[in-house]
Protein backbone atom coordinates (compact mmCIF):
# COMPACT_ATOMS: atom_id res chain seq x y z
CA UNK A 1 0.00 0.00 0.00
CA UNK A 2 0.35 3.74 -0.43
CA UNK A 3 0.16 5.54 2.57
CA UNK A 4 -0.73 9.18 3.24
CA UNK A 5 -0.62 10.73 6.61
CA UNK A 6 -1.57 13.97 7.22
CA UNK A 7 -1.04 16.27 10.34
CA UNK A 8 2.88 17.30 11.54
CA UNK A 9 3.28 16.76 15.41
CA UNK A 10 4.05 13.86 17.70
CA UNK A 11 1.18 12.05 16.79
CA UNK A 12 1.44 11.61 13.31
CA UNK A 13 5.53 10.85 13.63
CA UNK A 14 4.45 7.57 16.05
CA UNK A 15 2.27 6.62 13.20
CA UNK A 16 4.51 6.75 10.23
CA UNK A 17 7.15 5.13 12.60
CA UNK A 18 4.62 2.17 13.10
CA UNK A 19 3.48 2.11 9.48
CA UNK A 20 7.09 2.02 8.29
CA UNK A 21 7.64 -0.97 10.26
CA UNK A 22 5.00 -2.64 8.06
CA UNK A 23 5.93 -5.13 5.38
CA UNK A 24 2.81 -3.96 3.35
CA UNK A 25 3.67 -0.26 3.34
CA UNK A 26 5.33 0.21 0.42
CA UNK A 27 5.58 4.09 0.09
CA UNK A 28 5.31 6.36 2.93
CA UNK A 29 3.93 10.16 2.79
CA UNK A 30 3.07 12.75 5.52
CA UNK A 31 1.45 15.97 4.75
CA UNK A 32 3.04 18.42 6.17
CA UNK A 33 4.87 16.44 8.68
CA UNK A 34 8.16 17.31 10.34
CA UNK A 35 11.72 16.34 10.97
CA UNK A 36 10.83 13.19 12.70
CA UNK A 37 8.80 12.09 9.47
CA UNK A 38 11.44 13.10 6.89
CA UNK A 39 13.57 10.61 8.35
CA UNK A 40 11.39 7.59 7.36
CA UNK A 41 8.78 8.76 4.74
CA UNK A 42 8.70 11.75 2.14
CA UNK A 43 7.17 14.65 3.74
CA UNK A 44 4.74 17.19 1.31
CA UNK A 45 4.25 20.65 2.15
CA UNK A 46 0.45 20.42 2.13
CA UNK A 47 -1.71 21.51 4.82
CA UNK A 48 -3.83 19.34 6.62
CA UNK A 49 -6.79 21.35 5.61
CA UNK A 50 -6.10 21.99 2.09
CA UNK A 51 -8.48 19.59 0.42
CA UNK A 52 -7.88 19.88 -3.20
CA UNK A 53 -3.92 19.97 -2.83
CA UNK A 54 -4.52 16.57 -0.60
CA UNK A 55 -6.13 15.46 -3.77
CA UNK A 56 -3.64 15.82 -5.93
CA UNK A 57 -1.19 14.35 -4.08
CA UNK A 58 -3.39 11.27 -3.56
CA UNK A 59 -3.63 10.78 -7.19
CA UNK A 60 0.03 11.92 -7.91
CA UNK A 61 1.27 9.67 -5.41
CA UNK A 62 -1.48 6.86 -6.36
CA UNK A 63 -2.30 6.64 -2.58
CA UNK A 64 -4.61 3.71 -1.05
CA UNK A 65 -4.81 4.82 2.12
CA UNK A 66 -5.04 8.05 4.11
CA UNK A 67 -4.79 8.26 7.75
CA UNK A 68 -6.15 11.67 9.41
CA UNK A 69 -4.06 12.87 12.57
CA UNK A 70 -5.55 16.13 14.08
CA UNK A 71 -9.02 16.99 14.25
CA UNK A 72 -9.97 20.34 12.40
CA UNK A 73 -9.84 18.27 9.05
CA UNK A 74 -12.06 15.56 10.01
CA UNK A 75 -14.43 18.29 11.53
CA UNK A 76 -14.02 19.86 8.20
CA UNK A 77 -15.05 16.74 6.49
CA UNK A 78 -12.16 15.24 4.69
CA UNK A 79 -13.56 11.93 4.83
CA UNK A 80 -16.78 13.07 2.95
CA UNK A 81 -14.56 15.05 0.65
CA UNK A 82 -12.90 11.29 -0.44
CA UNK A 83 -16.26 9.82 -0.01
CA UNK A 84 -18.31 12.58 -2.58
CA UNK A 85 -15.00 12.48 -5.60
CA UNK A 86 -15.23 10.16 -7.80
CA UNK A 87 -11.25 10.04 -8.30
CA UNK A 88 -10.66 9.97 -4.47
CA UNK A 89 -13.96 7.02 -3.61
CA UNK A 90 -11.22 4.12 -3.98
CA UNK A 91 -9.52 5.41 -0.85
CA UNK A 92 -9.27 4.32 2.36
CA UNK A 93 -9.82 6.74 5.49
CA UNK A 94 -9.05 6.54 8.59
CA UNK A 95 -11.00 9.09 10.55
CA UNK A 96 -14.86 9.83 11.12
CA UNK A 97 -17.62 11.31 8.57
CA UNK A 98 -18.31 15.45 8.78
CA UNK A 99 -21.25 14.44 10.83
CA UNK A 100 -20.16 12.03 13.36
CA UNK A 101 -17.04 14.18 14.19
CA UNK A 102 -18.89 16.77 15.77
CA UNK A 103 -18.54 14.54 18.47
CA UNK A 104 -15.22 16.84 18.79
CA UNK A 105 -16.38 19.77 17.25
CA UNK A 106 -19.17 20.59 18.91
CA UNK A 107 -19.04 20.01 23.17
CA UNK A 108 -22.97 20.42 23.06
CA UNK A 109 -23.11 17.83 20.28
CA UNK A 110 -21.45 15.45 22.46
CA UNK A 111 -23.35 15.89 25.85
CA UNK A 112 -26.63 15.34 23.87
CA UNK A 113 -25.19 12.36 22.51
CA UNK A 114 -24.03 10.84 25.81
CA UNK A 115 -27.56 12.13 27.34
CA UNK A 116 -29.86 10.53 24.56
CA UNK A 117 -27.52 7.36 24.99
CA UNK A 118 -27.32 6.74 28.58
CA UNK A 119 -23.65 7.50 28.95
CA UNK A 120 -22.41 8.40 32.81
CA UNK A 121 -21.36 12.26 32.54
CA UNK A 122 -21.67 15.20 34.39
CA UNK A 123 -24.76 17.60 34.16
CA UNK A 124 -24.53 20.27 32.03
CA UNK A 125 -26.27 23.51 30.31
CA UNK A 126 -25.09 25.59 27.30
CA UNK A 127 -25.12 29.27 26.84
CA UNK A 128 -24.76 31.65 23.89
CA UNK A 129 -24.27 35.77 24.07
CA UNK A 130 -27.76 35.98 23.98
CA UNK A 131 -28.80 34.19 27.29
CA UNK A 132 -25.25 34.90 29.12
CA UNK A 133 -27.78 35.70 32.26
CA UNK A 134 -29.23 32.94 32.50
CA UNK A 135 -25.25 31.57 32.25
CA UNK A 136 -24.62 33.46 35.48
CA UNK A 137 -27.82 32.33 37.28
CA UNK A 138 -26.63 28.55 36.56
CA UNK A 139 -23.62 28.95 37.72
CA UNK A 140 -25.08 30.02 41.26
CA UNK A 141 -27.14 26.93 41.13
CA UNK A 142 -23.10 24.75 40.89
CA UNK A 143 -20.76 24.50 44.21
CA UNK A 144 -17.16 25.34 43.49
CA UNK A 145 -15.07 24.77 40.76
CA UNK A 146 -16.90 25.65 38.00
CA UNK A 147 -16.32 24.64 34.91
CA UNK A 148 -16.45 26.24 31.70
CA UNK A 149 -15.79 24.59 27.70
CA UNK A 150 -15.84 26.61 24.75
CA UNK A 151 -18.55 24.60 22.51
CA UNK A 152 -16.05 24.35 19.26
CA UNK A 153 -12.51 23.22 18.82
CA UNK A 154 -10.47 25.82 20.74
CA UNK A 155 -6.94 23.68 20.54
CA UNK A 156 -7.24 21.84 23.69
CA UNK A 157 -7.31 25.01 25.60
CA UNK A 158 -10.88 26.03 25.54
CA UNK A 159 -11.45 24.52 29.04
CA UNK A 160 -11.77 26.58 31.98
CA UNK A 161 -11.68 24.87 35.97
CA UNK A 162 -12.48 28.31 38.49
CA UNK A 163 -12.51 28.39 42.22
CA UNK A 164 -14.58 31.64 42.07
CA UNK A 165 -17.58 32.17 41.37
CA UNK A 166 -17.19 36.12 40.25
CA UNK A 167 -14.13 34.96 37.97
CA UNK A 168 -16.55 32.41 36.48
CA UNK A 169 -19.30 34.79 35.54
CA UNK A 170 -16.15 37.01 34.14
CA UNK A 171 -14.78 34.25 32.19
CA UNK A 172 -18.36 33.55 31.01
CA UNK A 173 -18.99 37.11 29.75
CA UNK A 174 -15.42 36.65 28.52
CA UNK A 175 -16.20 33.96 26.12
CA UNK A 176 -19.54 34.74 25.48
CA UNK A 177 -19.90 38.15 24.82
CA UNK A 178 -15.77 38.86 23.79
CA UNK A 179 -15.13 35.95 21.95
CA UNK A 180 -11.98 35.13 23.82
CA UNK A 181 -11.88 31.80 21.94
CA UNK A 182 -12.98 33.58 18.81
CA UNK A 183 -15.96 31.44 16.73
CA UNK A 184 -14.90 28.28 18.95
CA UNK A 185 -16.61 29.95 22.06
CA UNK A 186 -19.46 31.26 20.34
CA UNK A 187 -21.79 29.25 22.81
CA UNK A 188 -20.51 28.02 26.34
CA UNK A 189 -21.14 24.32 27.83
CA UNK A 190 -21.05 24.94 31.68
CA UNK A 191 -20.54 21.46 33.32
CA UNK A 192 -20.78 20.74 37.29
CA UNK A 193 -17.32 19.27 38.56
CA UNK A 194 -16.28 15.65 38.38
CA UNK A 195 -13.56 14.91 41.07
CA UNK A 196 -11.44 12.03 40.48
CA UNK A 197 -8.65 10.83 38.71
CA UNK A 198 -8.41 11.07 34.96
CA UNK A 199 -7.84 8.44 31.86
CA UNK A 200 -8.39 8.60 28.58
CA UNK A 201 -9.78 5.07 26.48
CA UNK A 202 -9.00 4.21 22.86
CA UNK A 203 -11.19 2.88 20.46
CA UNK A 204 -11.15 1.37 17.18
CA UNK A 205 -14.25 1.50 14.86
CA UNK A 206 -15.02 0.63 11.61
CA UNK A 207 -18.72 1.36 12.13
CA UNK A 208 -20.07 -1.77 12.95
CA UNK A 209 -17.51 -3.34 15.50
CA UNK A 210 -14.61 -2.27 17.58
CA UNK A 211 -11.92 -2.87 19.60
CA UNK A 212 -9.98 -1.32 22.54
CA UNK A 213 -6.75 -0.76 22.21
CA UNK A 214 -4.80 0.21 25.90
CA UNK A 215 -5.83 2.52 28.40
CA UNK A 216 -3.03 6.18 29.19
CA UNK A 217 -3.64 9.05 31.22
CA UNK A 218 -1.91 12.04 30.33
CA UNK A 219 -0.82 15.36 31.81
CA UNK A 220 -1.89 18.47 30.28
CA UNK A 221 -1.04 21.05 32.75
CA UNK A 222 2.44 23.25 32.44
CA UNK A 223 3.43 22.74 36.04
CA UNK A 224 4.66 19.68 38.44
CA UNK A 225 1.78 18.50 40.44
CA UNK A 226 -0.29 19.53 37.94
CA UNK A 227 -0.45 23.22 38.24
CA UNK A 228 -0.31 26.01 35.88
CA UNK A 229 -1.77 26.67 32.24
CA UNK A 230 -3.12 23.87 30.25
CA UNK A 231 -1.28 22.94 27.52
CA UNK A 232 -1.41 20.07 24.47
CA UNK A 233 -0.14 17.44 26.99
CA UNK A 234 3.33 17.22 28.66
CA UNK A 235 3.64 13.59 29.44
CA UNK A 236 1.87 10.26 29.40
CA UNK A 237 1.90 7.31 30.83
CA UNK A 238 0.41 3.69 29.50
CA UNK A 239 -1.33 1.32 30.79
CA UNK A 240 -2.91 3.32 33.58
CA UNK A 241 -2.09 1.65 36.80
CA UNK A 242 -5.31 2.07 38.65
CA UNK A 243 -7.82 1.31 36.29
CA UNK A 244 -8.41 -2.73 37.16
CA UNK A 245 -9.83 -5.67 34.98
CA UNK A 246 -13.07 -4.91 36.73
CA UNK A 247 -12.82 -0.83 36.03
CA UNK A 248 -12.16 -1.92 32.40
CA UNK A 249 -15.29 -3.82 32.50
CA UNK A 250 -17.61 -1.27 33.63
CA UNK A 251 -15.70 1.55 30.90
CA UNK A 252 -16.41 -1.44 28.11
CA UNK A 253 -20.43 -2.18 29.37
CA UNK A 254 -21.27 1.77 30.31
CA UNK A 255 -19.32 3.98 27.91
CA UNK A 256 -17.73 2.47 24.87
CA UNK A 257 -20.50 0.06 24.11
CA UNK A 258 -23.14 2.40 24.44
CA UNK A 259 -21.09 5.20 22.30
CA UNK A 260 -20.43 1.99 19.26
CA UNK A 261 -24.06 1.50 19.39
CA UNK A 262 -25.25 4.92 19.62
CA UNK A 263 -22.90 6.02 16.67
CA UNK A 264 -24.89 2.89 14.62
CA UNK A 265 -29.06 4.16 16.19
CA UNK A 266 -27.57 8.06 15.32
CA UNK A 267 -26.90 6.99 11.74
CA UNK A 268 -23.39 8.22 12.15
CA UNK A 269 -20.44 5.93 9.96
CA UNK A 270 -17.08 5.94 12.34
CA UNK A 271 -14.25 4.48 10.81
CA UNK A 272 -11.10 5.72 12.53
CA UNK A 273 -10.66 6.22 16.44
CA UNK A 274 -12.74 7.07 18.97
CA UNK A 275 -10.86 8.64 22.09
CA UNK A 276 -12.80 9.06 25.37
CA UNK A 277 -11.87 11.24 27.68
CA UNK A 278 -12.59 9.98 31.44
CA UNK A 279 -12.60 10.53 35.27
CA UNK A 280 -13.14 7.73 37.81
CA UNK A 281 -14.82 9.10 40.52
CA UNK A 282 -15.77 6.75 43.14
CA UNK A 283 -15.63 3.53 41.54
CA UNK A 284 -17.43 4.47 38.32
CA UNK A 285 -16.46 5.66 34.82
CA UNK A 286 -17.78 9.44 33.38
CA UNK A 287 -17.10 10.83 29.97
CA UNK A 288 -15.42 14.08 30.10
CA UNK A 289 -15.22 14.32 26.63
CA UNK A 290 -14.89 12.77 23.19
CA UNK A 291 -11.91 13.15 20.44
CA UNK A 292 -12.42 11.74 16.74
CA UNK A 293 -8.72 10.82 16.51
CA UNK A 294 -6.17 9.76 18.95
CA UNK A 295 -4.72 11.82 21.45
CA UNK A 296 -1.00 13.21 21.58
CA UNK A 297 1.20 12.47 23.53
CA UNK A 298 -0.90 9.58 24.43
CA UNK A 299 -0.16 8.33 20.79
CA UNK A 300 3.01 7.85 21.75
CA UNK A 301 2.98 5.72 24.45
CA UNK A 302 -0.29 3.47 23.03
CA UNK A 303 0.66 3.00 19.48
CA UNK A 304 4.76 1.86 20.46
CA UNK A 305 2.31 -1.42 22.66
CA UNK A 306 0.90 -1.97 19.78
CA UNK A 307 2.26 -5.42 18.23
CA UNK A 308 -0.07 -6.00 15.21
CA UNK A 309 0.94 -4.87 12.04
CA UNK A 310 -1.27 -1.12 11.86
CA UNK A 311 -1.56 -1.58 8.05
CA UNK A 312 -3.47 -4.72 8.81
CA UNK A 313 -5.58 -3.02 11.47
CA UNK A 314 -6.41 0.23 9.27
CA UNK A 315 -7.51 -2.30 6.62
CA UNK A 316 -9.39 -4.26 8.60
CA UNK A 317 -11.36 -1.26 9.73
CA UNK A 318 -11.60 0.27 6.30
CA UNK A 319 -13.39 -3.29 5.28
CA UNK A 320 -15.50 -3.65 7.97
CA UNK A 321 -13.76 -7.28 9.35
CA UNK A 322 -12.29 -5.29 12.57
CA UNK A 323 -13.62 -8.44 14.71
CA UNK A 324 -11.84 -10.54 12.59
CA UNK A 325 -8.34 -9.33 13.52
CA UNK A 326 -6.25 -10.54 17.02
CA UNK A 327 -4.95 -6.79 18.36
CA UNK A 328 -1.65 -7.99 20.29
CA UNK A 329 -0.49 -5.57 23.20
CA UNK A 330 3.13 -5.47 24.35
CA UNK A 331 2.79 -6.44 28.11
CA UNK A 332 5.44 -3.76 29.21
CA UNK A 333 4.89 -0.07 29.80
CA UNK A 334 5.38 2.58 28.22
CA UNK A 335 5.80 6.48 29.03
CA UNK A 336 6.71 9.47 27.56
CA UNK A 337 7.99 12.97 28.46
CA UNK A 338 7.46 16.19 26.36
CA UNK A 339 10.00 18.23 25.66
CA UNK A 340 8.60 22.40 25.37
CA UNK A 341 9.73 25.37 24.15
CA UNK A 342 10.34 27.57 27.20
CA UNK A 343 7.54 30.04 27.43
CA UNK A 344 4.96 27.13 25.96
CA UNK A 345 1.89 27.28 26.51
CA UNK A 346 2.19 31.13 26.06
CA UNK A 347 4.72 32.70 23.83
CA UNK A 348 7.71 31.56 23.22
CA UNK A 349 10.98 31.44 20.67
CA UNK A 350 11.33 29.17 17.41
CA UNK A 351 14.05 28.15 15.47
CA UNK A 352 17.03 26.82 18.70
CA UNK A 353 18.94 23.87 17.42
CA UNK A 354 18.18 20.73 18.77
CA UNK A 355 21.16 18.63 19.95
CA UNK A 356 21.99 15.16 21.16
CA UNK A 357 19.29 13.49 19.03
CA UNK A 358 21.77 10.75 17.72
CA UNK A 359 22.99 9.74 21.81
CA UNK A 360 19.03 8.66 22.35
CA UNK A 361 19.31 4.45 22.65
CA UNK A 362 17.23 3.58 25.03
CA UNK A 363 14.23 5.27 24.40
CA UNK A 364 12.43 6.54 21.03
CA UNK A 365 12.39 10.56 20.29
CA UNK A 366 8.87 11.26 18.69
CA UNK A 367 9.24 14.93 16.70
CA UNK A 368 6.69 17.09 17.40
CA UNK A 369 7.37 20.86 16.87
CA UNK A 370 10.69 20.51 15.10
CA UNK A 371 11.94 20.66 11.70
CA UNK A 372 14.74 20.76 9.29
CA UNK A 373 16.70 23.80 8.54
CA UNK A 374 20.49 23.93 6.83
CA UNK A 375 20.85 20.21 7.77
CA UNK A 376 20.02 21.21 11.28
CA UNK A 377 16.91 20.11 13.92
CA UNK A 378 15.74 23.39 15.09
CA UNK A 379 12.56 23.77 17.06
CA UNK A 380 9.23 25.14 15.22
CA UNK A 381 6.76 24.69 17.91
CA UNK A 382 5.55 24.73 21.38
CA UNK A 383 5.73 21.16 21.68
CA UNK A 384 9.23 20.04 20.17
CA UNK A 385 9.92 15.91 21.16
CA UNK A 386 8.04 13.21 22.79
CA UNK A 387 10.87 10.96 24.59
CA UNK A 388 9.14 7.31 24.61
CA UNK A 389 10.77 4.52 26.72
CA UNK A 390 9.32 0.81 27.91
CA UNK A 391 9.73 -0.80 30.92
CA UNK A 392 8.36 -3.44 33.20
CA UNK A 393 6.69 -0.83 35.09
CA UNK A 394 6.01 3.00 34.22
CA UNK A 395 8.13 3.90 37.04
CA UNK A 396 11.58 1.89 34.81
CA UNK A 397 9.84 3.44 31.54
CA UNK A 398 9.61 6.87 33.30
CA UNK A 399 13.56 6.74 35.02
CA UNK A 400 14.92 5.81 30.59
CA UNK A 401 12.96 8.86 29.79
CA UNK A 402 14.40 11.14 32.10
CA UNK A 403 17.96 9.56 31.62
CA UNK A 404 17.85 9.94 27.62
CA UNK A 405 16.77 13.49 27.99
CA UNK A 406 19.95 14.38 29.95
CA UNK A 407 21.40 13.68 26.39
CA UNK A 408 19.35 16.48 24.33
CA UNK A 409 19.54 20.16 24.27
CA UNK A 410 17.91 23.41 23.16
CA UNK A 411 17.96 27.11 24.36
CA UNK A 412 15.00 27.21 27.17
CA UNK A 413 14.54 24.11 26.63
CA UNK A 414 11.97 23.10 29.46
CA UNK A 415 9.95 19.51 30.12
CA UNK A 416 7.75 18.45 33.56
CA UNK A 417 9.98 15.83 35.89
CA UNK A 418 7.18 14.59 37.31
CA UNK A 419 5.09 12.34 35.11
CA UNK A 420 3.36 9.86 36.53
CA UNK A 421 3.85 11.29 39.92
CA UNK A 422 0.15 10.87 40.84
CA UNK A 423 -0.04 7.22 40.31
Amino acid sequence: MNILVLGSGGREHTFAWKLAQSDRCKALFVAPGNSGTQAIATNLNIGVTDFEAIKSAVLEHKIDLVVVGPEDPLVQGVHDFFLEDEALKHVSVIGPEKAAAELEGSKEFAKEFMMRHDIPTAAYESFTEENVEDGYKFLETLNAPYVLKADGLAAGKGVLILNDLQEAKDELKSMLVDSKFGDASTKVVIEEFLDGIELSCFVLSDGKDYKILPTAKDYKRIGEGDTGLNTGGMGAVSPVPFATKEFLDKIENQVVIPTVEGLKNDNLPYVGFIFIGLIKVGNAPKVIEYNVRMGDPETEVVLPRLKTDLVDVFEAMSNQTLSQINIEIDERAATTVMLVSGGYPEAYEKGKEITGIEKITDSIAFHAGAKLQDGKVVTSGGRVMAITSYGNSYQEAIKKSYQSIENLHFDKMNYRKDIGFDL
